[in-house]
């Protein structure tokens, strides 16, 4: 790739429109292609399509400029996660928040079921985190938990794991690199689900890993690399094309999303059908515990009429879930618990489709 885009001297909401652009010269394209292939001549750069792809480097250009690092383009979010954990040991230990997104507690749980051990802290518990340090192999954070949107004091935890030579993951799909840049506090790998905000329209499934560009992170992304190749998780072209589409306008939708959630998260808080409020003050997720048992939450999901009842985030269109409704979910979930992912609509709409669901229980 040719992009003269610069992280560091352009503003993000125009490094994500600019990054990632072929080179420009009389009648050249303004967009990368789509290059399908399997095969390629030898003694190039790239041998065979397992290990890369142009439409691959134009979107890992684009994602590691924002996160200030190198990307790496995942076939699925949990393809990024498994080759995050790959870095484990067999048998070593790996620290943790109590809840996390529920395909990463599964992949816990199968570390431990192997041999391994899972440290598991409340997000906020910065006290027990950096006492279990001490003996950990690896760190694992999400910063805000998906779904309790608990927020760990990430510098503090980050940096003393950098003291102590702990490799540590933070998987940023819920604050995107518009709020958050884990690597620059300190993190050895960044992890995303590209399905959510960054691609932002529900019709891809992508993962992304990303490590700062020094030499232990140019180490550390050669083993992501590896596992990548080895285990076949490649991207198709024609998702990451849609993926880099779809990051151009992440400002635009995240910041209206977000604006929206703290409306919402607001009004939320004095409706006589909410019992508690989730919500970390930024972002475009909020969850709500319902005034009632799990049938109640239910049936709040069955009333509305705009919401997506939908087990995805980070979509132009606003979905609403139980978590609890599937069986893997952490048990340290409330039952009555709906998560909310914001979309784009206008913001009086949702409030009146989720006020009459919430009166309909």
């Amino acid at each position: 790739m040719a992009s003269e885009a610069d992280p560091e001297l352009l503003h993000v909401e125009t490094f994500v429109v600019a990054a990632g652009r072929p080179e420009r010269s009389p009648g050249s394209s303004a967009n990368v292609p789509v290059e399908l292939t399997s095969t390629y001549a030898a003694d190039g750069d790239v041998n065979y399509a397992r290990s890369g792809n142009p439409t691959w480097n134009a979107f890992e250009e684009a994602l590691g400029g924002l996160e200030g690092g190198r990307a790496l383009v995942h076939a699925s979010g949990m393809g990024a996660i498994s080759a995050a954990l790959s870095l484990l040991p067999p048998g070593g230990t790996v620290v943790a928040p109590d809840t996390t997104y529920n395909g990463t507690g599964d992949l816990l749980v199968a570390h431990e079921k192997a041999g391994g051990t899972v440290v598991r802290i409340h997000a906020t518990d910065t006290a027990r985190f950096l006492a279990a340090l001490e003996s950990a192999d690896l760190l694992w954070l999400e910063s805000p938990t998906n779904p309790l949107m608990d927020v760990t004091e990430l510098e503090v935890v980050l940096g003393r794991a950098r003291e102590l030579g702990v490799t540590s993951v933070v998987d940023n799909t819920l604050s995107t690199p518009l709020l958050c840049r884990p690597l620059t506090l300190g993190a050895d790998v960044v992890v995303h689900s590209v399905t959510k905000y960054l691609s932002g329209h529900s019709d891809v499934v992508l993962g992304a890993t990303v490590v700062a560009d020094t030499e232990r992170g140019r180490s550390i992304g050669e083993r992501l690399f590896r596992h990548r190749t080895l285990h076949g998780a490649i991207a198709g072209p024609l998702e990451v094309f849609l993926a880099l589409r779809g990051l151009r306008t992440l400002s635009v939708r995240f910041e209206r999303a977000s604006a929206s959630a703290a409306e919402l998260a607001r009004r939320l808080a004095d409706h006589p059908g909410v019992e508690r409020v989730r919500y970390p003050g930024v972002g475009a997720i909020l969850s709500i515990d319902v005034a009632g048992d799990a049938e109640a939450a239910e049936r709040v999901c069955s009333a509305t009429r705009l919401w997506l009842h939908s087990t995805s985030l980070g979509g132009v269109e606003s979905q609403v879930e139980r978590r609890r409704r599937h069986p893997s979910e952490s048990e340290q979930v409330p039952p009555n618990l709906l998560r909310l992912s914001v979309g784009i609509e206008h913001v009086d709409d949702l409030w009146a489709d989720l006020d009459q669901a919430l009166r309909a229980i």
